[in-house]
């Protein structure tokens, strides 16, 4: 019941109090808006700073959509005849340019949309700011504050490689990727997993870089506080291999005293070490790992529990203690007897074979080091999954790719960073 109709009926509550000083307090805060508005325009000389070939032409009235509420506005209009090409320099000020939305009315939109579907973020905005938006207009705005998200991030590569000057004991890089759903145009020609063959998603990479300086009190490795950042794109392995490089630089990989890169088997990641970390120490997931060997005890021990947990078991320890040729050994001695059996047991032996370079567990332990790629792994379901990887969403490249640069800046604690680059450019 809204608070007019109450002081009519004598019924009162709180909240639609709350809400009717709100929404009077809106409308003087856009009187004072307006007011200031047209201050700023009677004092605006920016056209005098335009190339000659524009000429004072009208004046126009724009409604913008602020945190208060609608505004008007009148801009001088100039236009150059010759090429048809018009500006409105206060709008370039006000940073409305192409927009109806105000600046701290995009902050708003872009947060909602980094959360959550624009669907249902339209309804939130209406119930905290009191603000109508439209799903799709969130949506086209977090586009767009997401590709400067993307610009931002690459400017800031390239202006603080050096500046941080701090020392840094070990810092560790991890890479990984997870699908997304996509509209079925950015699929064409993709194989898949599906019955049809056709692929549903494209893979989204996601790196993250953190530090750590010291070990618990049982000597397991702890990561520093809030030096966790992320990067992360759908694109080629090769395009995110240089991205993966600046943020590596950036975060001070050639001046650390140790640099750990941990991933799973996959090819193009260790590529991608190879390339840019060679210095690092590579580490396959020891979680991972183990997973394999279990594949060999699930087939071989079915129904017979015991033995296959006692086999595992004893895998675990070789495999802890870095004795991966005791694994591969234990594996090829098994007896098998479908075609299945050999199949999975040849894959499994060629894979511990492949990456034993890589599993010196003992060695990484005692040096404090981390075995688990379990950081990378939880930012492919906060930063990628949470968002993108929703019941019914369906995506462009595009539109993946600007949500995914807003989410990093998020978790890489660089929102603020983010509004300040927009507020100097």
């Amino acid at each position: 019941m809204a608070y007019q109709e109450q002081l009519e009926t004598g019924r009162q509550d709180l909240e639609s109090l709350e809400f009717f000083i709100r929404g009077a307090m809106h409308d003087v805060g856009r009187t004072l808006l307006e007011t200031l508005l047209k201050g700023l325009k009677a004092n605006d000389d920016s056209g005098k700073n335009l190339d000659k070939r524009f000429r004072y032409k009208e004046e126009r009235t724009k409604t913008i959509v602020t945190v208060l509420g609608k505004v008007e506005i009148t801009r001088s209009y100039y236009y150059d005849q010759k090429r048809g090409e018009g500006v409105v320099p206060l709008d370039r000020i006000l940073d409305v340019v192409g927009t109806t939305f105000s600046p701290g009315m995009r902050r708003i939109m872009g947060r909602v949309g980094v959360y959550q579907s624009f669907g249902l973020g339209h309804e939130d905005i209406k119930e905290l700011a009191g603000i109508e938006v439209t799903a799709k207009e969130i949506e086209r705005i977090s586009e767009d504050l997401g590709a400067q998200a993307e610009q931002f991030l690459r400017t800031l590569e390239e202006k603080e490689r050096d500046s941080q000057k701090r020392p840094i004991k070990i810092l560790y890089a991890t890479i990984d990727g997870t699908g997304v759903p996509v509209v079925k145009k950015e699929t064409l020609g993709r194989q898949g997993k599906g019955s049809d063959g056709q692929a549903k998603t494209r893979e989204a990479k996601l790196g993250c870089i953190f530090t750590q300086t010291g070990v618990d009190k049982d000597g397991y490795a702890v990561r520093d506080e809030d030096s966790t950042t992320y990067f992360g794109k759908i694109t080629t392995a090769e395009e995110f291999g240089k991205i993966f490089n600046h943020e590596s630089l950036r975060r001070g990989s050639e001046r650390a005293e140790k640099v750990c890169m941990i991933g799973d088997a996959a090819p193009w990641i260790w590529n991608i070490a190879q390339e840019y970390l060679p210095q690092a120490i590579q580490i396959i997931d020891l979680y991972h790992a183990r997973e394999h060997y279990w594949n060999v005890a699930r087939l071989f021990w079915r129904k017979n529990t015991r033995k296959r947990n006692k086999w595992a078991e004893k895998r675990k320890k070789e495999l802890n203690d870095g004795a991966v040729h005791k694994v591969i050994r234990s594996i090829g001695r098994l007896k098998s007897t479908t075609q299945e059996q050999r199949e999975v047991c040849r894959c499994e032996m060629n894979y511990f074979d492949n990456n034993k370079h890589r599993m010196h567990y003992d060695q990484y332990r005692r040096a404090g080091l981390f075995v688990g790629s379990g950081v990378i792994e939880a930012g492919c379901r906060t930063v990628i999954g949470q968002r993108l990887k929703q019941s019914g969403m369906h995506w462009t490249v595009r539109g993946a790719n600007t949500i995914i640069a807003l989410r990093c800046c998020l978790f890489s604690h660089l929102w603020e960073d983010f509004w300040a680059f927009r507020a100097a450019a």
